[in-house]
């Protein structure tokens, strides 16, 4: 058992915790909480670790006989976490790279972001991202790092799952992404059309701008059209998770109305007094 914060396993930790230039050199991530724990692509987990409290539950029996976790003093394990109220169990976990093919193959719908800078927002599109069976994410070098333990966090296990790719430079990404035969829209508030009015049944993409800022004016220029989600009050602008959750969501609606993928909304469905 880990019974000092200076073991070097526990520097280790905290510096993947701590600094995004050591997830990029070592290629790991941690993943705290028992939801993301268990949820870990067994191929990806390069170690697990747990505190004694943890370990102490008998709920707990069949996970740690699966996964044999490192255990740790309680006081070292909350000197590693990143939460307020530890679970008592993380992992470190291989990242898995994607290319821009694993996104645009199928020819879903992608998010495409600018400088998103706030980790809960963009842990918050890879969860909603998946419900709404998008393709992917794509990034451009400045939005916030993905293995973030915050934004990992916010996903919900879905940093596993949702194809994610960085870009070098957002021109030649979208000039790459418009070749595999889709259309680009922008979430702008100076949109020509309302979001509701446009057919996203064919493969298409939607640009969302930072939190403070929205797109710049560059990124909105390489887009096929513009789009706004309007607005009324005082309200000038939603939050960017809320705004790439309409976006996505609309084009899961026409996509489903159209015959994609329909469910079967029969007698299953009728709510009994």
């Amino acid at each position: 058992m880990i019974t000092s914060t200076s073991n070097r396993r526990v520097r280790e930790l905290r510096a993947l915790a701590a600094r995004p230039r050591e997830r990029r050199e070592t290629g790991l991530f941690l993943a705290e909480g028992r939801r993301l724990v268990e949820e870990a692509p067994e191929d990806l987990l390069e170690a697990v670790y747990c505190s004694e409290s943890f370990a102490a539950r008998p709920e707990h029996e069949s996970l740690l006989r699966r996964l044999q976790p490192e255990r740790m003093a309680d006081s070292v394990f909350a000197a590693v976490s990143e939460t307020q109220t530890p679970q008592g169990i993380l992992a470190v976990v291989r990242q898995r790279h994607w290319e821009l093919s694993d996104l645009t193959g199928g020819g879903r719908p992608l998010l495409i972001l600018e400088s998103i800078q706030d980790p809960g927002n963009l842990g918050t599109m890879l969860r909603t991202g998946e419900g709404a069976g998008i393709g992917g994410i794509v990034a451009n070098r400045e939005t916030v790092d993905l293995y973030n333990p915050k934004t990992v966090r916010a996903t919900m296990g879905s940093v596993y799952r949702v194809p994610f790719w960085v870009a070098g430079e957002l021109p030649d990404a979208l000039a790459q992404i418009r070749t595999n035969g889709y259309r680009i829209y922008a979430a702008h508030l100076q949109g020509a059309c309302d979001y509701t009015e446009t057919d996203y049944t064919g493969p298409c993409a939607f640009l969302i701008g930072n939190e403070g800022n929205g797109l710049t004016e560059a990124a909105a220029g390489l887009a096929d059209a513009a789009i706004r989600i309007p607005m009324e009050g005082r309200v000038e602008s939603l939050n960017a998770a809320i705004a790439a959750t309409l976006l996505i969501y609309e084009a899961r609606r026409q996509r489903m109305q159209a015959g994609e993928n329909s469910p079967d909304c029969g007698m299953q469905n009728i709510l009994k007094n």
